[in-house]
């Protein structure tokens, strides 16, 4: 039996930032897959795992971690992996975690559902979403010539929280090439060993046709 459990499904950007950092760390863990399109995270079973209703959820012993933040934090505690040596870098790496929250994935989670997952086309409200997707891209994309990953020369749990969702710019419709480090910095996450891409490393893809 796996040390550790994910509760998890392919197009969850937010379990990939989980599913990602275990396989980095060389984790002992396993995927269970949850039915989120078929309506399994809005059931008393489900919410009886997790109160929010939400992936990720990871489950080891008789403890149970919600919030990606969260279990990246853990995880880098427990493996001594991709976390601060300090606290000057704890605080960089808390405040690229919270803009990936706030500011970054929030509008770039929503935005790629809408535009591939409910294929609603384009509407006022994904152009609305576009634009804070695209300013996120752009702070983003300046930061990292400064810097090899986010906070520095090495990546951290920061980098692997904002990279969630963006391994699928197709599906957002955004192209790399517009914002050039935010291209090659994807492409030094992609690099280290264990990377898996998130259709690949957790169950769930391809959607059948009825989700």
């Amino acid at each position: 039996m796996a040390e550790y459990t994910l509760y998890c499904f392919a197009q969850s950007g937010n379990a990939y930032k989980a599913a990602l950092m275990l396989n980095l760390c060389g984790a002992d863990w396993t995927p269970r897959f949850v039915d989120y399109f078929n309506g399994e995270t809005r059931t008393p079973a489900y919410r009886a795992i997790n109160e929010m209703g939400e992936v990720p959820v990871l489950e080891f012993g008789a403890r149970r971690l919600s919030q990606s933040g969260v279990i990246l934090d853990y995880l880098a505690a427990r493996f001594g992996k991709f976390g601060p040596t300090n606290e000057e870098e704890r605080r960089e790496i808390l405040r690229w975690t919270l803009f990936d929250n706030h500011k970054l994935t929030s509008y770039t989670a929503t935005l790629r559902f809408m535009m591939s997952l409910a294929k609603t086309g384009e509407t006022p409200v994904t152009e609305f979403l576009r634009q804070r997707a695209t300013t996120a891209f752009g702070i983003l994309n300046n930061h990292l010539a400064k810097s090899r990953f986010a906070i520095g020369e090495r990546p951290t749990t920061a980098d692997f929280s904002m990279c969630g969702y963006l391994y699928w710019p197709d599906e957002f419709g955004v192209s790399w090439s517009d914002y050039p480090n935010i291209g090659r910095w994807l492409g030094d996450i992609k690099a280290l060993p264990g990377w898996e891409h998130p259709y690949t490393l957790m169950p769930g893809h391809p959607l059948p046709a009825k989700a």
